[in-house]
């Protein structure tokens, strides 16, 4: 009987950390050394699925798979767990979060955004039941999420109770007024930490605004850099046709290569 292709992926990563025998890399490798990785994963994945390539998208989840082997075997290695056990976890997870389709006598439930709620509502057990004493609504969100995810979802458990705009064009005149604090802030020459603070606000309630219209924030991000630097090498590859290059030239003329750039993208020119 052949082995499980997860199987062979558990050996190639215990091989690879055996200390007389495995790679210097892998072996010196830690927890912390390692989660940078695990994050940067994370994104590939997410920005395969933005471009809608199947094949690549293939590839980035069997990276995302090693980094969740490769966490498995050091925490084997220093006794805490295997990677059955995180396997056993999360199945258990699964099927105690989502009794209405394991538990036939549990209530059924309406549509996702209820099962939103009572996922939520698990989890506030689940932390109660482990000690957890904080009773905050904004209890249990992880500070270990990126700042922005951290602020999406701040904004959305209070605005269970009401604590929150109903429409975006009230949005539009706080984001309005945070750039107004921030110019105030930059005319009176403050601190950087001043500045920092109206900077941050600004970009919180940009996050706000974001999420009133059904925008995606890391999806918008993503779309806005790739834009970016398509019109930035397009810029240099216009330069590069007159025998030149943008390093040097005043960010007059650095604009105007800019606009020919965006009228390029307009006109088809310019690959998404």
């Amino acid at each position: 009987m052949s082995k499980r292709p997860i199987d062979e992926l558990l050996r190639i990563m215990a091989a690879l950390r055996d200390p007389a025998t495995g790679c210097p890399w892998d072996v010196k490798q830690t927890f912390e050394t390692i989660a940078p990785y695990t994050i940067e994963e994370a994104y590939e994945v997410a920005d395969a699925i933005d471009r809608k390539d199947y094949s690549d998208l293939r590839d980035e989840l069997g990276d995302l798979l090693l980094q969740v082997v490769f966490h498995a075997r050091m925490a084997e290695e220093a006794g805490h767990f295997d990677f059955g056990d995180v396997v056993g976890s999360i199945c258990d997870k699964m099927i105690r979060r989502h009794s209405h389709v394991f538990d036939r006598n549990a209530e059924k439930l309406a549509d996702a955004d209820a099962q939103t709620v009572a996922w939520e509502e698990h989890k506030r057990r689940e932390r109660e039941a482990g000690g957890d004493t904080d009773t905050s609504l904004l209890a249990g969100i992880s500070r270990g999420l990126p700042e922005w995810q951290r602020a999406l979802k701040l904004q959305k458990r209070a605005s269970r109770i009401g604590f929150d705009w109903s429409e975006p064009a009230p949005v539009l005149d706080k984001l309005r007024e945070e750039i107004d604090e921030v110019r105030a802030e930059l005319v009176e020459g403050a601190d950087q930490s001043r500045i920092a603070d109206e900077v941050g606000d600004v970009l919180f309630v940009a996050i706000n605004l974001a999420r009133l219209t059904n925008v995606d924030y890391s999806s918008a991000l993503r779309n806005a850099n790739a834009k970016f630097e398509r019109r930035f090498r397009r810029m240099e590859e216009l330069a590069a046709s007159e025998g030149t290059q943008l390093d040097g030239k005043s960010l007059a003329e650095q604009d105007a290569y800019w606009d020919r750039a965006k009228a390029d993208e307009k006109a088809g020119r310019l690959k998404p």
